[in-house]
């Protein structure tokens, strides 16, 4: 593809993780059980709520992919990050779709995590690839332990979300180990406890808004 052509794609990329309209690959992950529960008010809420910030989470993701895939060295580093990215767009499309059937809506502070997450993907791109690959690891390595959180929070009755939050968990995993095996490095603690803080600052955030 041409650089036009390329660019296109990032910016339609760009707008579908902020507006919506996202497309999955996969079809969305279907829970085992054959029974069907009906969500009382106060539950649909909540579990609108959690996806909502599970969505944000999947709307950060591009940013970050988006914007290291820009100044990756090694293409094969970039290659790796795009497979990823394509999973998280997955991921983007389960949490929309499931905010519909909850009736609720994703976070009105899209554009802005949207932004911020950019800029610090990039960031760390110039950084250099094992740093930027180290910083991909953190952030699986935090966003898995947010999933499992919010396995123990959802409604049991919410079967649908919980299949999509348990196949998020699953990918996260697998993105997190792919870029340690590519050569990612192990971030200091002062920056994983300040991307843990600017997390916890997100979650409570995008809950409500």
């Amino acid at each position: 593809m041409s650089p036009v052509d390329r660019l296109i794609i990032e910016f339609d990329t760009a707008l579908r993780s902020i507006v919506g309209g996202a497309n999955a690959s996969r079809p969305i992950p279907e829970s085992q059980s054959t029974t069907k529960h009906i969500l009382d008010a106060a539950e649909r809420k909540h579990a609108a709520g959690l996806m909502r910030v599970n969505h944000v989470g999947e709307v950060c993701a591009q940013a970050l992919y988006q914007s290291q895939k820009l100044v990756a060295r090694d293409p094969q580093i970039r290659k790796m990050l795009e497979h990823s990215a394509q999973e998280e767009m997955d991921h983007l499309a389960w949490c929309e779709t499931r905010l519909k059937e909850l009736d609720s809506h994703t976070s009105y502070l899209n554009p802005f995590w949207y932004a911020g997450s950019f800029a610090i993907g990039l960031f760390a791109g110039l950084a250099g690839d094992k740093w930027s690959l180290g910083f991909v690891a953190e952030t699986e390595n935090q966003v898995e332990a947010h999933l499992e959180n919010h396995l123990e929070k959802l409604p049991l009755e919410d079967q649908r979300s919980r299949a999509i939050v348990d196949q998020m968990r699953i990918d996260e995993i697998e993105h997190g180990q792919a870029a340690l095996h590519a050569g990612g490095t192990t971030l200091p603690d002062a920056v994983q406890k300040i991307m843990q803080t600017v997390s916890q600052v997100m979650t409570t955030t995008t809950y409500k808004i």
